[in-house]
């Protein structure tokens, strides 16, 4: 006998607000039935077994994305794969699969919430079905509204996955983080580059990532680093340091591939040559895990005609990065 839950499924990209709203709802149905949430998150999105030149590109992948949804209030986050058997599933096959695996008491999800073979299942179809049942493995329905949040500029959006990307993309990183309800932020261990930045003085470290970079730019950030890569739920405990961030293809030197690489303000500052850089204290010279919080958007990527003027324009660069992040953190004290 499966033990009862509270569920709700759905992709779950980036954990936004609307996200975090339904899991909230279910950990309060739970609790009041000593029951157990379950989220359901596909994984990768549907699209791209259906219909690939769609498929949105993920904001993050699915081991952060279920840390942030246990974190949120779920007690079990279960992949999806979007299999072509299960997407040929009718709703009323679909909803018997879940009851088979999760007995839910409850089933939690968004007005727009579809499922089932050519999305032909809807909330109110959900709702039948779970009243139709046997009253053994009867379950209620609950929908939970859209949330709304307020951008940098007081427009009132409706949070969503597609949404945040868009802002991602954009560069808009402040407006993002009120839509995630946290920083973007990009993980993944550090690679070999050019090396390039250390003989001019700017060591930087080149992040191997597979999650969703914002637009070419360069960035104020946050990175928090640890000698090998953590569980997802495993970041926190590692030294954080302020960044400057640079998101493109270094059009100063004729670069192809788009890369993100981080300046470490605190740790061999500019002015430190080749001849003189080592790796950070406790840190091999790659391998090392990153976590970079996304925090302020500062400039365009641009060419410059000589490398002085490079290194005079990545001079003020770092120190609007100081200003932005000392900045913010002056505001989350404020605010706490």
């Amino acid at each position: 006998m499966h033990p009862r839950s509270v569920v709700t499924v759905g992709n779950f990209d980036g954990v936004h607000a609307g996200h975090r709203a339904l899991v909230a709802r279910a950990r309060a149905l739970a609790d009041a039935h000593h029951a157990r949430v379950v989220v359901l998150s596909f994984d990768p999105h549907p699209l791209t077994r259906l219909r690939p030149e769609a498929a949105p590109e993920p904001i993050g992948g699915f081991a952060r994305r279920a840390a942030l949804l246990r974190a949120a209030g779920a007690d079990d986050v279960e992949r999806l794969e979007p299999t072509p058997e299960l997407l040929a599933r009718t709703p009323e096959a679909f909803v018997n699969w879940i009851v088979e695996r999760f007995a839910p008491i409850a089933w939690v999800e968004g007005p727009d919430f579809r499922f089932g073979k050519a999305r032909a299942g809807d909330v109110r179809t959900l709702a039948a079905l779970g009243q139709a049942r046997p009253e053994h493995e009867r379950f209620e329905t609950h929908i939970v509204d859209p949330v709304e949040a307020i951008l940098s500029d007081d427009t009132i959006v409706t949070a969503s996955s597609s949404f945040a990307r868009w802002l991602i993309a954009q560069g808009r990183m402040p407006d993002a983080a009120r839509v995630l309800t946290r920083p973007h932020e990009l993980v993944g261990t550090i690679e070999p580059g050019h090396r390039r930045g250390r003989t001019i003085g700017y060591p930087t470290a080149n992040l191997r990532t597979d999650d969703l970079p914002p637009g070419d730019g360069v960035y104020a950030g946050v990175a928090e680093v640890l000698p090998a890569m953590p569980p997802a739920d495993g970041w926190g405990h590692g030294r954080r340091l302020v960044a400057a961030v640079s998101v493109g293809t270094n059009p100063t030197f004729e670069g192809r591939r788009r890369t993100v690489e981080a300046f470490l303000l605190d740790v061999g500052g500019a002015g430190q040559n080749e001849a003189g850089w080592t790796p950070i204290d406790g840190l091999g010279e790659y391998g090392w895990a990153m976590r970079l919080e996304l925090h302020a958007w500062v400039r365009e990527q641009a060419k410059f005609p000589t490398v002085d003027r490079l290194l005079a324009q990545m001079d003020r660069d770092c120190a609007r990065v100081r200003r932005l992040i000392e900045r913010r953190n002056e505001t989350a004290e404020a605010t706490a």
